[in-house]
């Protein structure tokens, strides 16, 4: 390869670098998924103020997954597809079947784990997940 081939190859590359995750990732989110996005909350270290739970966003879970976009698709540094599940159960009073709800939930991520790397992302969007 000649000098100016690999000179501009290099260039490419170290551009590529600059260029902020959210972005990289955002042709191939689905529609209804942002990069600042909560996936879960990291409950706040004894002794902190509560305040201080660490929220995890998608951008952030899936730099941790070493994810890229591929053919219009998100795969994780094996090549498996990533798919986003948003888990229900964050109800003040919940529903008479709210068990079953719960079960069907565990049984379809179980399914999909199967096929796909799955990303659940907590109900609340303030980031916490309750029953």
């Amino acid at each position: 390869m000649g000098r100016a081939a690999r000179l501009t190859c290099g260039i490419v590359f170290c551009l590529s670098l600059t260029v902020p995750a959210a972005h990289r990732f955002q042709a191939c989110l689905p529609d209804d998924v942002k990069a600042t996005d909560i996936v879960s909350v990291q409950a706040a270290r004894p002794g902190t103020a509560a305040g201080e739970a660490k929220r995890i966003t998608v951008e952030q879970k899936l730099m941790a997954l070493k994810a890229r976009c591929k053919k219009g698709k998100l795969v994780d540094d094996s090549g498996k597809e990533i798919r986003f599940y948003r888990l229900v159960g964050c109800w003040g009073n919940p529903p008479a079947d709210y068990q079953e709800i719960l079960a069907r939930q565990t049984e379809e991520i179980e399914k999909l784990k199967k096929q796909y790397t799955v990303i659940e992302m907590t109900c609340n969007p303030d980031g916490g997940q309750r029953h």
